[in-house]
């Protein structure tokens, strides 16, 4: 039988992987072991509701005898892992948590800063989307399309605090309809009352931020109008123009929506998505952001190289057709237990045709792609 005993200030830090799980007082696990506290109010929360952890575990902490697992460096994978939970446990909060907007503007710096130290692999994991996982859509889009406006944003030129801005309204878009995005992307059936919900949900989405505190008019304006249109038949007001902000929202929103897996069709190439992008916003300055962010082989497309190998594209390089790929195959086909990089624009390993059977590369862990497998 497990005995508890109940956590106090200096027995788990911040910032740091959690050296045992911690549960509440009927045993239910809330953080489980190496995940990470982000704040003090985060801590100051589950401490003030009174939180237990197993003292075998504790006891086992102190001396040292915790799996290696618990004690490894967090890998960027982990760290956007931790992201969902988060967002999840920010959205939430909207309407109870009396910080929300502060905590907010703290969760979009820390998410672009995960974007700051390795792009490629936001992009990777944006372009290679778990289908096991559609249960998550609502907060892995909302997430993407936080990475999509940053690397905009970035491409354009716009200061940092306007970007922010920016990240702050991707994650809370959808901030009514993020368990209903869940079930439609597992189950792809809309009846009538969920389709006028989902016309309404810009509306009721800036509602809730209001409620919850947040005044930024522009942040709200981009959130009430991403659905809208320029020219006209968007929703909820039908609007001819809309913001700059609210523009490119739409446009993320919209080619993550192209490129993401649902349970009743696959996802669209991430080539075909920016074609029909480019072509419906007529070659817009927004929509060749996208595409020259993405290139035309982003990471996580899978590759034919001329040595005959089968790879997965890690890096973007030099030009949008010549990025860094792992090769997962021999020259025969032959699946390999090691990965080996291969510079595109070297001759002998030119990108001869993409691999539309994503089922190749679940095989492969990204960690092992990217080196960072122990």
């Amino acid at each position: 039988m497990r005995h508890w005993v109940k956590l106090i200030p200096g027995q788990i830090g911040l910032h740091e992987p959690l050296p045992f799980g911690v549960h509440d007082e009927n045993g239910k696990l809330l953080l489980a072991r190496g995940q990470v506290i982000d704040n003090e109010a985060q801590m100051a929360a589950l401490l003030s509701r009174g939180v237990f952890a197993d003292e075998g575990e504790i006891q086992a902490a102190r001396n040292g005898a915790a799996p290696e697992k618990a004690a490894r460096r967090l890998t960027m994978f982990d760290l956007w892992e931790q992201a969902i939970g988060r967002l999840d446990r920010l959205i939430k909060s909207a309407g109870h948590e009396p910080e929300f907007a502060r905590r907010c503007d703290e969760f979009a710096g820390q998410l672009m800063g995960l974007v700051e130290r390795d792009p490629d692999i936001g992009i990777y994991l944006s372009v290679r989307q778990d289908e096991s996982r559609l249960h998550l859509y609502g907060l892995t889009h909302a997430l993407h399309c936080a990475l999509v406006c940053q690397l905009m944003a970035l491409r354009i030129g716009w200061p940092v605090d306007r970007t922010r801005r920016l990240v702050k309204a991707a994650l809370t878009m959808n901030l009514s309809i993020m368990e209903f995005q869940g079930r439609y992307a597992v189950h792809g059936r809309f009846d009538d009352e969920q389709k006028a919900q989902l016309r309404l949900h810009p509306a009721q989405a800036v509602e809730r931020l209001r409620a919850a505190g947040i005044d930024d008019e522009i942040w709200l304006q981009a959130v009430m109008e991403h659905h809208e249109r320029p020219g006209g038949g968007g929703y909820p007001n039908d609007l001819v123009e809309l913001s700059e902000e609210a523009g490119i929202l739409r446009m993320a929103d919209i080619f993550m929506a192209k490129i993401s897996p649902r349970a009743t069709r696959a996802p669209l190439s991430i080539q075909e998505a920016a074609r029909q992008m480019y072509q419906e916003a007529h070659g817009s300055a927004a929509a060749a952001a996208i595409i020259k962010e993405y290139g035309i082989y982003p990471p996580g497309n899978l590759v034919h190289l001329a040595s005959g190998e089968l790879a997965i594209v890690i890096r973007r390089g030099a030009t949008a057709h010549t990025p860094v790929a792992a090769a997962i195959t021999d020259k025969s086909g032959v699946p390999t237990i090691s990965t080996t990089r291969r510079d595109t624009a070297q001759p002998a390993f030119a990108i001869k045709a993409l691999e539309f059977d994503r089922s190749l590369a679940l095989r492969v862990p990204p960690e092992r792609l990217y080196g960072l497998a122990e």
